[in-house]
C-alpha cells in the first residue's frame, strides 16, 4: 500500500490600503458576488476555494486583511505561514499604489518568510472599469519588475480578469510550498481529494 497523501492548503494573504477593494476582489473570485455597499474589514475575513494546478486539486486559503493602521498590529500572526502575498491597489488612486512598498516591507518583516528574497508577490490593480485612472499599467509593471513581482489588473465590479491573479498566486504558492516541504521533510505529496472547507470549485 502507498503512503497516505497529505492535503495541501496554500495560504495567500491580501494586503493594501483600505478602500482599494480587497474584499470585493476576494468575494468576486470565491463566490462571484459584488456589492456597491462599502464595508470596511474589521480585522480579517477568510475564504477557501479549491483550484486545479497541473492536474492536482489544492485548497487556496485566502485571507483578506484590514487596510487601516488601527488593525496593522494583527499583521504579525496573520502574515506568517503564507505561501504567497497579493498586494492590491486602486488604479484610480496613486496614493494606494505608492503605499504598496510599505505594505510589502511590512509583510517581509512581520511575516518572516523563510526565503525573503525569493518570496512570491502578486500585484493586482483593481477598479479598471473607472475612467479617472491615476496609475498606468506601464508604471505598475515597471515597479513590479523592480521588486520581482507579477502584475495583473482588472475590475471586481465588472468581473474583469479576477481569476488570473488568484490562479497565479496558487501556482507560485504551490512552488513555495513544495520547495520548503522538500527542504524540511525530504518529500512532497499532494492529494486530489475535495477539501471540506471549500465553498466553491474552479475546474480550470
Amino acid at each position: 500500500m502507498g503512503e497516505e497523501k497529505t492535503p495541501v492548503t496554500l495560504k495567500t494573504i491580501l494586503i493594501g490600503n483600505s478602500g482599494v477593494g480587497k474584499s470585493s476582489v476576494m468575494s468576486r473570485y470565491v463566490d462571484n458576488r459584488f456589492t456597491n455597499m462599502y464595508r470596511a474589514t474589521i480585522g480579517t475575513d477568510f475564504f477557501s476555494k479549491a483550484v486545479r494546478i497541473n492536474g492536482n486539486t489544492v485548497t487556496l486559503q485566502i485571507w483578506d486583511t484590514a487596510g487601516t493602521e488601527r488593525f496593522q498590529s494583527l499583521g504579525t500572526p496573520l502574515y506568517r505561514g503564507s505561501q504567497c502575498c497579493m498586494l492590491v491597489f486602486d488604479v484610480t488612486s496613486s496614493t494606494s499604489f505608492s503605499a504598496l512598498e510599505m505594505w510589502r516591507k511590512e509583510f517581509l518583516v512581520q511575516g518572516e518568510p523563510q526565503d525573503p528574497e525569493d518570496f512570491p508577490f502578486v500585484v493586482l490593480g483593481n477598479k479598471t472599469d473607472l475612467s479617472n485612472r491615476e496609475v498606468s499599467r506601464r508604471k505598475a509593471m515597471q515597479w513590479c519588475e523592480e521588486i520581482g513581482a507579477e502584475y495583473f489588473e482588472g475590475s471586481a465590479k465588472e468581473d474583469l480578469d479576477m481569476e488570473k491573479p488568484f490562479l497565479r498566486a496558487a501556482e507560485l504558492g504551490l512552488q513555495q510550498y513544495k520547495k520548503h516541504t522538500l527542504e524540511n521533510t525530504g518529500h512532497f505529496q499532494i492529494t486530489c481529494e475535495q477539501p471540506r472547507e471549500t465553498r466553491n470549485t474552479c475546474e480550470c
